[in-house]
Order: C-alpha cells, then sequence, then structure tokens
C-alpha cells in the first residue's frame, strides 16, 4: 500500500511506509534451526497467492486462521478504501514459511527475535481434509482462500 500511495499521490489519512527489509541473514538463521519445508516472498499477489502455490505443489489443503494474521491498521484501512483485500496486496520484506509442525515453535521464536519478524505469527496448518486454501474467518465460519484475479495493485519490481 506504500508503494500504492507513493505512486498515485493517494493520501490515506495516515502515514503507510514501506516495510520492505532485506531477510538474507535472517533466512541463514532459520535455516539453522531447520525444520523449514517451503519458503515464499509474497511479494505477487500476496499471502492469498503464496499459500495457494504451497498447496497446490505440495498437494494439501491450509487451514489459515483470519485473526492470526498480521496486517497493519493502516493498510486494513487504505486498502477498504480502495476496495482491495489486503490478502491479495503483495508484501515486500515478508516470507511466508511452511515448518514441520515439531519445529514451528522454535523457528517463531527465531523470528521474533530479529527486527524483521517481530510480527511473525503461526496462521496455519496444512491439512488433509481438503484440497484448497481455507480461511477460517473471524467469525467462526471458513471460506476458500483463492488466488487474486489479476494484480490489484500496481507491481512492486
Amino acid at each position: 500500500m506504500a508503494v500504492l500511495s507513493a505512486q498515485e499521490g493517494y493520501d490515506f489519512g495516515s502515514n503507510v511506509v514501506s516495510d520492505v527489509a532485506p531477510l538474507n541473514k535472517l533466512i541463514t538463521r532459520l535455516l539453522n534451526v531447520g525444520g523449514i519445508v517451503a519458503m515464499k516472498d509474497p511479494t505477487r499477489g500476496g499471502l492469498s497467492n503464496a499459500l495457494n502455490e504451497f498447496s497446490e505443489k505440495s498437494k494439501h489443503g491450509i487451514l489459515v486462521e483470519e485473526e492470526k494474521i498480521p496486517i497493519r491498521g493502516d493498510v486494513k484501512a487504505a486498502c477498504e478504501m480502495l476496495g482491495i483485500d489486503p490478502l491479495d496486496v503483495g508484501n515486500e520484506g515478508k516470507v511466508l514459511i511452511g515448518v514441520v509442525p515439531q519445529k514451528a515453535e522454535e523457528v517463531l521464536a527465531v523470528l521474533k527475535e530479529a527486527k524483521e519478524g517481530r510480527d511473525a505469527q503461526l496462521i496455519g496448518r496444512a491439512t488433509k481434509e481438503f484440497d484448497e486454501v481455507a480461511l477460517e474467518t473471524l467469525v467462526g465460519g471458513k471460506r476458500i482462500l483463492a488466488p487474486p484475479i489479476g494484480d490489484p495493485i500496481p507491481r512492486i519490481c
């Protein structure tokens, strides 16, 4: 949303700043912990696209808890103003990581130690109950989280 704000001159009533960050050193520390089976940046197509790629390639469903997805309030507000789903918006300086359950808490702890990972959360789990990505909503229902159709905002890179 910071890129869109800068490119299009939108004023969302708050200072939406970029959270782009180099992740190479953090990822090296994570790989040393072990247990990582997949990793993807959500630059194109956002979280929904990245999760759907994980699901398609692994042939497993993914159940995601909406309440655990860390989205800044200013980003939510800007997306609501524009009618854009924040889960479809590309993110730089973020990484989505698939981890075996036995190592998930340890990987999360290493993430949270770093400035770049301080907002990290365990947001979901792989499942064989279904073959797609499902979002457990804030009100307790479930809906399919499809990949975005097209790109809702100007490309970041």
